[in-house]
């Protein structure tokens, strides 16, 4: 009876498995079917007035986030050969503790590994790219914050939805501004955003507003206007995209992805800035931040492209300022988490044999776990950006691998380890 139950039922359900997981780690890009996949169980994050707080089993705990950027994970996984890299990253960043990877989860314009090739059209190749993006940084523990759309050209960019209205007659007066004015505009951005929220993963099942490895949603990294004329269509614009999104999705927090530049509505701040030129953008930290359905606020900081001029003290000092102000304004104002979503600064080694980065970065960790002590907004700080081998083309001038550079790998493990000790500490208190 049993040797006629193996032949009869396990070792074809034996070779049909095989068979399966053999096509999934050769073919996975090709295939539609989903895979039955063991994934770790991940609460969702929410926010606690000025603090990220994650649940679990009922449990609550508070959440300080070391991390890092890699804008470039769902160009490596659109062919299954370069996917290693995506999951390379995603295990290094868990081993030094880190917990929140920013990406784009954009690709705009007409070229084959393009995410949307027109508004509304998709390239379901690209879309199982970011499935596999979103898999593997679950199965490491990791958790997204998800870019929807770039100001910038780099990736389209809403030059590239301002190019394609223009191409159906729309009139875009504004220019790239009507990216923030225009109806027709605007609702092809929301069908993409729809798009995404409401996507179901090919490789897991879960679609993307049920998957805890998600940690936000970002309207748009770094929006600026042409003219400071336009900042009330970016109020307005922030307002209202938050609101659709929250109306698809009420289980992941939204953010901004704002500079942190203060505009000359906040005149008792404008001294923080960088220069005059950052009050001239059409973006205002405080009240861009304020709306309602915007949970936590993103600030950017880089003193050495900001002010280039200035030696690695004046940096420093200038860095000190510009964190201080925008955690003030978290714990005093928002009553909101700030993240630094954007922490870069280029490596060039002093006379003591220190790199610049090293000191910059330590007054960014210092200042973020100070914060957190002191049960203040400052909410943690991801740094710009991490690479792996092999992905050099995406690299710029605060690019670097980071097992390459003991110091700054040993900085940022120890970054994340008192951070962990704080949560636990937190726990235990």
């Amino acid at each position: 009876m049993d040797s006629q139950w193996r032949e009869n039922r396990l070792y074809p359900l034996l070779g049909t498995v095989l068979l399966l997981s053999l096509l999934y780690l050769n073919f996975d890009d090709k295939l539609s079917f989903p895979t039955i996949l063991r994934l770790p169980r991940m609460g969702f994050v929410s926010t606690n007035s000025t603090h990220f707080v994650v649940f679990n089993g009922g449990e609550q705990s508070t959440m300080y986030v070391n991390g890092w950027n890699s804008y470039w994970l769902l160009q490596e996984s659109v062919w299954s050969e370069s996917r290693s890299k995506v999951s390379k990253m995603f295990k290094r960043g868990a081993q030094m503790g880190l917990t929140v990877c920013r990406t784009w989860a954009f690709s705009d314009g007409h070229g084959p590994n393009d995410l949307q090739v027109s508004p509304g059209v998709f390239n379901e190749r690209v879309f199982r790219a970011l499935d596999f993006v979103i898999v593997e940084a679950r199965r490491h523990r990791i958790r997204l914050i998800l870019s929807l759309v770039n100001n910038l050209n780099a990736f389209g960019g809403k030059a590239q939805y301002v190019r394609w209205a223009e191409q159906t007659g729309i009139d875009v007066s504004l220019k790239d501004d009507s990216f923030f004015s225009n109806p027709a505009i605007k609702d092809s951005y929301k069908a993409y955003v729809k798009a995404i929220v409401t996507r179901k993963n090919s490789i897991s099942g879960v679609r993307y507003c049920d998957e805890p490895a998600i940690f936000a949603w970002e309207l748009m990294n770094e929006p600026r206007c042409a003219s400071n004329s336009s900042a009330p269509l970016l109020q307005a614009w922030i307002n209202e995209m938050a609101t659709f999104i929250k109306g698809l999705d009420k289980k992941h927090l939204v953010t901004v992805g704002l500079e942190g530049f203060y505009s000359l509505n906040t005149t008792e701040e404008l001294d923080v800035n960088p220069g005059k030129w950052a009050a001239s953008l059409g973006s205002d930290f405080v009240q861009n931040s304020a709306i309602k359905d915007i949970d936590f606020a993103s600030v950017h900081t880089y003193p050495d492209s900001w002010i280039p001029n200035t030696n690695l003290e004046g940096k420093a000092k200038f860095l000190s300022q510009w964190m201080d102000s925008h955690v003030r304004d978290g714990d005093t104002v928002l009553r909101k988490p700030v993240l630094f979503t954007e922490v870069g600064s280029a490596r060039h080694a002093t006379k003591e044999g220190v790199n610049d980065i090293d000191r910059l970065l330590k007054a960014v960790y210092d200042r973020i776990y100070e914060s957190a002590k002191r049960g203040q907004a400052g909410a943690g700080a991801l740094i710009w950006q991490l690479l792996v081998e092999g992905v050099e083309e995406y690299s710029d001038q605060y690019s670097f691998v980071p097992w390459n550079h003991p110091s700054t790998y040993k900085l940022i493990k120890e970054q994340s380890s008192r951070l962990r000790n704080l949560t636990l500490e937190h726990k235990m208190g």
